[in-house]
């Protein structure tokens, strides 16, 4: 009984609170808000097709991707953040239907690059060495691209998305995020064992694996930065030094 009440409550309130979205000044809502309008954000992105496990209201790093993703599809700029604009759009938005009238899509991975492929093991090298050279040169191509968050194509990047692109052009299918990246290959004790092609992690905006790069060798890394978009940045950086997590050995 108490559930069902809930339930209709959540579903009235919703309703209500994005109906006036437009006419009211909004809440702006990013990572770390919580309370009942972060609850109803992640109830309307569920209900319109976006992926939320959890309906917890707390806006943490799955809200904050589904908002950009959204974002992203409705031509907003992309910034992980509810803002005036998302409000308005959401408070229009309906969930796609798949079916006879409205074929589904292909389905697509790294952005334009379909494929079928298994995804790469846990805890395992998962490249070979003599597809190291191959790899690195697709990275370094990239240089100069922008950043850009829930970024997955040569359009723009994220650092999770650059690092799935530039695996799936050379036959790796790797998880598209950097804390499920940090689950492949085997820790190495010490930066000194890196080799080439190995994967390098850092904390930067939230506790545990939230930035990635690809080692190149004599300390240093290719990856999307957040504020130059890619580059090649030295692990011994006054900035990324302190903030280094480790790295992942994935050549095999």
């Amino acid at each position: 009984m108490n559930k069902q009440l809930l339930k209709t409550g959540l579903t009235l309130g919703l309703a209500l609170f994005m109906s006036s979205a437009v006419t009211l000044a909004s809440p702006t809502l990013q990572e770390g808000s919580h309370g009942h309008d972060v609850l109803l954000l992640q109830k309307k992105l569920q209900a319109v097709g976006y992926k939320i496990t959890s309906v917890d209201g707390v806006y943490g790093s799955e809200t904050e991707r589904a908002v950009a993703e959204f974002q992203r599809d409705n031509k907003i700029r992309i910034t992980g953040i509810v803002n005036n604009a998302t409000w308005r759009a959401l408070q229009k938005a309906k969930k796609v239907k798949w079916g006879v009238d409205v074929p589904k899509p292909a389905a697509k991975e790294s952005g334009t690059l379909a494929s079928k492929r298994p995804l790469a093991p846990n805890n395992a090298p998962i490249l070979a060495k003599g597809k190291v050279g191959a790899l690195l040169k697709t990275a370094r191509s990239y240089i100069g691209v922008p950043y850009a968050f829930g970024g997955t194509t040569p359009k723009a990047f994220d650092c999770s998305g650059y690092l799935q692109y530039v695996f799936a052009k050379n036959g790796i299918n790797i998880p598209r995020t950097a804390d499920e990246q940090y689950k492949l290959g085997l820790r190495t004790n010490s930066s000194k064992q890196l080799v080439p092609g190995d994967l390098v992690f850092f904390t930067t905006y939230e506790p545990g694996a939230s930035h990635c790069g690809i080692y190149l060798g004599d300390g240093e890394f290719i990856h999307a930065s957040s504020s130059k978009g890619v580059r090649v940045d030295a692990l011994s950086d006054t900035y990324w030094a302190p903030r280094y997590l480790g790295g992942k050995h994935i050549v095999k």
